[in-house]
Parts: structure tokens; sequence; C-alpha cells
């Protein structure tokens, strides 16, 4: 068996394997590096196959840039919280059981209903030569052939972004300019009653409280939230949601 035969098994055995670590592994974190190695040998396989440009794509966006992204998301959102992450609902469960064994039959069923004619496509090494390699094959072919898929994945791309901005900025798009804002300290020593009162430069004030009555906390409106600190030279913020 030529040695090329035996690499191409072990990196799609390899492959595979890595690919049902990520479906069965509870721990989000092990699965995207599950992903990782998946990843990786994908791109040497597209290395084999004289595939130099996706090769390069596959670790340089998928690897180097998606999932990194995907693990430093998990490690800010602690999975521990959220639910999702380890049980699946049983009706989940059951329709992505029935997806992926429906997949696995027609892959499996391209693959023993294939022929193998013997013949050779266009993308030979002579004919990528002669046209500049590979980079500039696969170039021109998006560019001519493939040119509205291109320019319609692009806007696709683009909306994205403009949701991410949309969502990651709730409050300063709905922002009023004459909102007013309250501040309260639980830390400060006691004597500082008016320099509490007097409040930081620019906001509203507190009204100092009476020795003879009940020191009360002010009400606070159902539209506002309060945030509490521990360090006496900072404050809490009474600020819209």
């Amino acid at each position: 068996m030529p040695w090329d035969v035996i690499i191409f098994y072990i990196l799609a055995t390899v492959c595979i394997l890595a690919a049902g670590g990520v479906v069965i592994s509870n721990n989000p974190v092990h699965a995207g590096v599950f992903v990782v190695l998946c990843f990786f040998n994908v791109a040497a396989i597209f290395v084999m196959l004289g595939a130099e440009f996706l090769a390069a794509v596959q670790v340089i966006v998928y690897t180097g840039a998606i999932l990194v992204l995907v693990l430093f998301v998990l490690m800010l959102v602690d999975p521990d919280d959220l639910p999702e992450f380890h049980a699946a609902r049983p009706v989940q469960r059951t329709v992505g059981l029935l997806l992926g064994a429906i997949l696995l039959l027609e892959v499996g069923a391209a693959i023993l209903n294939r022929t193998v004619i013997g013949q050779q496509g266009n993308a030979t090494p002579e004919n990528v030569a002669a046209v500049g390699g590979n980079v500039q094959g696969v170039g021109r072919v998006l560019y001519t052939n493939y040119v509205l898929a291109f320019e319609v994945v692009s806007l696709v791309l683009l909306v994205g972004i403009i949701g991410a901005i949309v969502l990651a900025l709730p409050e300063r798009l709905g922002a009023q300019p004459d909102q007013r804002q309250g501040t309260i300290s639980l830390g400060h020593p006691r004597g500082t009653d008016a320099a509490i009162a007097a409040g930081p430069l620019g906001e509203t004030p507190m009204p100092p409280a009476s020795p003879r009555e009940p020191r009360s906390v002010p009400t606070l409106d159902p539209q506002r939230e309060l945030i509490m600190v521990r360090d006496p030279d900072e404050y809490t913020t009474i600020g819209r949601r």
C-alpha cells in the first residue's frame, strides 16, 4: 500500500474520532479542542489533495479566528451557569439523533454506490501551473463563475456585523440626552454625610439625613438598577437598565 494512502487513512481516522469527541464531549472547552484537532487534520488532507489555499484558509479562518472567538466566549460566559450546554430536552435530543441518522445514511449511500471511472478532471498539476498556481486558479473561478454568490455572502456577513453592533450597544443607541443619574455610597465611614450628599461632580446630589429621623433609603425607580461596591473610594450608580 502506498505511503500517501496510509497517511490519508491515518488523517481521516483521527478526523472522524475528533468529530465524535466534539459530539460526545460534555465540556464545551474540550469540544473546542476536538474541533481544533479535526480542523488541522482536514487541512492536512487538503494539502495531500494539492489544495494548499483551502488548507491555509481552513487553518487561518476556522482554527485561528472562528474557533478562538468561540473559546473566548466560553471563557467569558461561564458554561456552568448555562444548563443548555450540559443537558438537552428530550425533543431536541430525539430530533438531533434522527437528523444525524438520516445524514449518516445519505453519506453511506453516496460512498457505497459511487463508481470510479478512472478519468482525471481538469484540475491537473499542469493546468494549475498554467494559470499561475492554486490560489490564482481559485480566485479566477471565484470572481468569474461565482461572483454573485460571493457578493451575497459578503452582504450576509455585513448584516451580521451590523446586528452584532446593534445588540452590543443597546444603551448607547437608546440613550436620552436629558436623563439624570443619582449616586449612593455605602462604603464611606461616618461623618461624611455632607460629602455624600454633595455627590460627584455633574450628578444629582442626595439630601442629608436628619439626625432626629431614622436614615431611610431613597425610593428607587423600577426602571433603574442599584450596583453595590465595597471600595470606599467608589460609589454605586443608579442607572437606566
